[in-house]
């Protein structure tokens, strides 16, 4: 396999990766402009901007759109995230044109109809409004919440529902006329693709922006301790933890990730083992380590009745703290195999190496070999996973619950014990 990048004038990356033996590809263009680089006001707008990709532009319809995908018997979709927005595409090998140009074309020349941003508009609110009422979805905003307060970081990747309804067709265009220039625009594709095409296919398309310089980095993260308890009726209570960790371009993030992996990242993790199979408090319980260009977080989740999410608390942790000390070889050792095969077996999908080849080139400018990264969790030592957990909770930790909380410890009681 071979990833070949090469820049345009005008800024815009092209990165391809060709998949031997596949007919099929995954294209798209990743955009550095998620939710942290929204202004207060603007809240909510890079996602609303995302929606209204699919709604139509001078030439095609929504319902042209979808067609000229499915017709070939693709798919096509796209995400919002805090540093990220992407427009994707699968198809078969022939159709890869087809869908480049249809991705230029929501992108480059996006109708924003009056009626149809009316359309999605309610289509958001109903997404918010779902997200409120999924209690093991919105504790996460609120945990980025109480961890990153009154920041870009903290808010939700969907805005809050007074602001959705106020957006106008000015805030759109403005929010694309500030973020979505060349340089900070990504042309990626793997499987049955051919690196020469590519670039002539993004030169017709991309090549007439003008080229603009690299936008203002955005506003710095500061990991902050915090708590926030809604106390509702529900069947359980859902806790989440964060703890700060390594941004991703610190070399122990490597040990962050292996770290999370063994503490609670699957069913032989210490925290799986402790909290469910010998103490049966929980039916699910995981720990995932995420990593941003300034910042981290260990996040904790667990699901639990209301007798018993003092004691779910506190053995969580307690976990932490025990980490620090009697990690073992054998759990650094099968932390590192699952995410090693996991990172295998996810490349085998085109649309992972294309969303792979994205994420290498905001966070090192250049594409990594698989070599490389592998070498990079198999360096990681037992040392390297004792240090990092000494240092969890050092800079702070932010609590999150919501449903019948009222027993469970204050973060105060949590921070106690991890620094006992």
């Amino acid at each position: 396999m071979t990833v070949q990048v090469q820049t345009l004038s005008n800024g815009l990356r092209v990165a391809t990766e060709n998949m031997p033996s596949m007919r099929s590809a995954a294209i798209g263009i990743w955009v550095q402009a998620g939710g942290r680089h929204e202004r207060e006001e603007q809240n909510g707008v890079a996602h609303f901007l995302e929606h209204m990709a699919f709604k139509g532009t001078r030439t095609r319809s929504a319902l042209a759109i979808a067609e000229a995908i499915e017709d070939v018997g693709g798919y096509i979709n796209a995400y919002t995230g805090r540093e990220m927005t992407a427009y994707y595409a699968r198809v078969l090998e022939a159709d890869v044109p087809l869908a480049l140009d249809v991705i230029a074309d929501i992108l480059m020349n996006p109708a924003f109809d009056d009626e149809e941003i009316e359309v999605e508009r309610h289509v958001i609110l109903q997404e918010i409004g779902q997200a409120l009422d999924t209690p093991d979805d919105i504790i996460f905003d609120w945990l980025q919440e109480v961890a990153y307060p009154g920041q870009p970081m903290g808010r939700s990747i969907l805005g809050p529902a007074e602001r959705v309804a106020a957006f106008s067709k000015a805030d759109l265009k403005g929010f694309v006329s500030e973020r979505y220039r060349p340089a900070e625009m990504m042309l990626c594709a793997a499987g049955a693709v051919d690196h020469d095409e590519i670039v002539r296919e993004a030169e017709r398309l991309f090549g007439h922006l003008p080229a603009s310089e690299a936008q203002d980095a955005a506003t710095p993260a500061s990991f902050s301790s915090g708590e926030r308890r809604e106390l509702k009726k529900l069947e359980q209570v859902h806790f989440t933890l964060g703890l700060e960790g390594p941004h991703y371009r610190d070399d122990r993030v490597f040990a962050a990730q292996v770290y999370s992996m063994a503490l609670g990242g699957g069913m032989s993790s210490r925290l799986f083992q402790k909290a469910r199979e010998e103490k049966g408090l929980c039916y699910t319980i995981f720990a995932q380590a995420g990593a941003y260009a300034d910042t981290g977080m260990l996040t904790i989740y667990a699901g639990t009745s209301e007798a018993e999410i003092a004691q779910l608390a506190e053995l969580t942790a307690t976990e932490i703290r025990r980490s620090a000390d009697d990690m073992s070889e054998a759990e650094l050792n099968r932390a590192k195999a699952q995410i090693l095969a996991g990172m295998m077996m996810g490349l085998e999908s085109p649309s992972n190496r294309a969303e792979r080849l994205a994420r290498m080139l905001q966070i090192w400018g250049r594409v990594p070999s698989l070599e490389e990264a592998e070498a990079r969790i198999r360096d990681v030592t037992l040392a390297d996973l004792k240090a990092h957990a000494a240092t969890l909770g050092q800079q702070g930790m932010a609590m999150a619950l919501y449903g019948p909380a009222g027993g469970a410890p204050e973060l105060g009681e949590l921070r106690r014990r991890l620094a006992a």
